[in-house]
């Protein structure tokens, strides 16, 4: 998606909110960020893999390899623009949300990283760490409270 395509979504996207809703876009089909590269090289006039060496790393600790726009338990609705969705997202009280964000605020003033992570995968029950060193509390609270509580929105909370 080009930055005016983006720009006109989120221009329409105003247009038609009333206030509260999460908007959805569809992005275009997904490319290769090594075809991406090849590309920015070779509009720089220049040769891929001769001018200028593209190394493949592997996944860094917390990188993932696709982006997940809902979760398997939300759904969208379609609005009058092809490329424009509206999320119906799981719903909170605000005295939860109140109560765990100050929580989360308090632990992130401490400087406790792996009890701000663990806040956050309550925020977001569906989150499973990968690739990262918070795996671990992901086996925690499965075997804690099963599979199917994590993972089915309304029965938590």
């Amino acid at each position: 998606m080009t930055i005016p395509e983006a720009c006109q979504l989120v221009l329409e996207a105003g247009v038609m909110g009333k206030g509260g809703e999460v908007f959805v876009f569809d992005m275009g089909k997904s490319i290769r960020i090594a075809d991406l590269a090849k590309r920015m090289i070779s509009l720089a006039g220049l040769k891929p893999g001769e001018d200028i060496e593209i190394l493949y790393t592997g996944l860094r600790p917390g990188e993932k390899l696709y982006e997940e726009v809902l979760s398997n338990a939300e759904t969208s609705l379609p609005t009058y623009h092809p490329k424009i969705q509206i999320a119906q997202v799981r719903s909170s009280s605000y005295p939860f949300v109140k109560e765990i964000v100050a929580n989360l605020v308090s632990q992130a003033r401490k400087g406790s990283e792996w009890d701000c992570v663990k806040i956050m995968k309550e925020i977001v029950p569906e989150f499973v760490s990968n690739n990262s060193k918070f795996e671990k509390l992901d086996e925690e609270r499965i075997a804690s409270r099963g599979m199917e509580e994590i993972f089915d929105p309304v029965s938590s909370k």
